[in-house]
């Protein structure tokens, strides 16, 4: 598959050639939006320079750490922590005990498996378009957070956007006017782009999208949504 050109490329979608960015030290830091710690996490299961970025990017948090004046713990701190972290550990393992109902969800990446198979059992796929499905992910995030299951050759209608979006292809590939993405590869589209995203021939396609506004459809499909209010 071709690299996507360099329209609408990032730090994300590029080469991770600026591993102390502020991208990967807020993500060491705990404080990047959970949306896009979710995509990052993702993209470094499908990406080994970001997965390498992160590393020493959480290396370098951990020096700075280690170097600062201890602060004095407050009584029963250990203990709370201990029950903190036994509560995850005992949440985890119910996680991986469930069967999901879609078979395909089970080979999505870790970080992004468990809320999409939570969002499967909440309210399942919803249709947008023939061949296209896609479910709202609840991760804690005041962006909207999506999940989009693509057929081969299956046209997403034509939009706008009334923000920022930040498509991450997991599995398969998509086209649009600007070029092509397969996994690990991120699109970032503005207001003032409009394109309609394919799914390429092959495999279908799986992509995770984060963004901070909604979809503006053109066409009949924008006509519709003005009409729904949407």
């Amino acid at each position: 598959m071709p690299e996507p050109r360099e329209h609408g490329r990032d730090a994300m979608s590029g080469p991770a050639n600026a591993a102390f960015s502020e991208l990967y030290s807020a993500y060491a830091a705990g404080r990047l939006d959970p949306a896009f710690a979710l995509l990052l996490e993702t993209q470094s299961m499908l990406r080994g320079d970001v997965r390498h970025a992160l590393a020493v990017s959480e290396t370098i948090s951990g020096v700075v750490l280690e170097m600062a004046e201890p602060a004095r713990m407050s009584a029963g701190a250990a203990t709370r922590a201990l029950d903190l972290i036994a509560q995850l550990e005992g949440e985890t393992g119910r996680a991986a005990s469930r069967q999901p109902e879609d078979r395909e969800l089970a080979d999505l990446p870790d970080p992004l498996r468990t809320p999409a198979q939570d969002a499967f059992a909440a309210a399942g796929w919803q249709g947008t378009a023939p061949g296209i499905r896609r479910m709202k992910l609840d991760v804690g995030s005041e962006l909207d957070v999506e999940l989009y299951r693509i057929q081969p050759n299956a046209r997403v209608p034509r939009h706008t956007h009334g923000g920022m979006e930040f498509t991450l292809v997991v599995a398969g590939g998509f086209s649009d006017e600007s070029g092509s993405y397969g996994p690990g590869d991120l699109a970032v589209k503005g207001p003032d782009d409009t394109h309609q995203p394919v799914g390429d021939p092959g495999d279908v396609c799986f992509a995770l999208a984060v963004r901070d506004s909604g979809l503006r459809f053109t066409g009949v499909m924008g006509m519709i949504q003005r009409v729904l209010g949407r």
